[in-house]
């Protein structure tokens, strides 16, 4: 029987270092919102009119590309934020592949960073799986720009919502503040299997 989608907790109980727990706790209320929608959808994908279907539009295609955006939803905010609340130095077999990969942290950094100011709504550094080699990819939403063949490794989410409540329209100052609170060891049990 299949697994049910339902939401982790949010392990983070206290400010991090130039992020509040209150622009968490917000941020994670809308990550509770993609976990809902999928189970939604799911249901009422159960009863779809698979007869209307056709790629203009029908409830069927519709509902299908929802659940695209939620899943990835509830999965890169899963991620997001499993890796933050550390004291952001960087060890590990990760600190290996990015410097294998990117030549060192800082070049890896200046690219997510840069990526981060680029992007409208993640950058991801992962693993591709064919290439074997870590990268970094822009998304320009949940469903928009994510790769197949990829393990998520760091998820920076540059959605406003993520940055607004304590930065404003400062989002490079949300993006360092990121750096600073990723914890490594959580990231290495992502890559743990690669």
């Amino acid at each position: 029987m299949a697994k049910e989608i339902i939401a982790k907790s949010l392990e983070i109980t206290a400010d991090l270092d130039g992020i509040s727990l209150k622009a968490l706790t917000e941020h994670y209320k809308l990550y509770e919102g993609y976990v809902k929608k999928v189970s939604e959808i799911r249901e009422r994908l159960k009863t779809a009119d698979r007869t209307t279907a056709n790629a203009t539009y029908s409830e069927i295609g519709e509902l299908g590309r929802q659940e695209t955006f939620a899943l990835n939803g509830v999965k890169l905010h899963e991620i997001y934020f499993g890796i933050l609340g550390g004291d952001g130095k960087i060890k590990g077999k990760i600190a290996d592949m990015i410097t294998r990969d990117y030549g060192s942290v800082e070049n890896w950094t200046a690219i997510m960073s840069a990526a981060g100011l680029s992007a409208r709504g993640w950058v991801i550094t992962a693993y591709d799986i064919n290439e074997e080699r870590l990268r970094i990819f822009n998304a320009d939403a949940h469903n928009v720009g994510i790769v197949a063949g990829i393990i998520p490794l760091i998820t920076l989410d540059v959605y406003e919502h993520a940055y607004f409540m304590d930065y404003g329209t400062n989002r490079k100052g949300y993006i360092e503040a990121f750096f600073k609170n990723l914890s490594w060891d959580a990231i290495d049990s992502l890559a743990k299997n690669i």
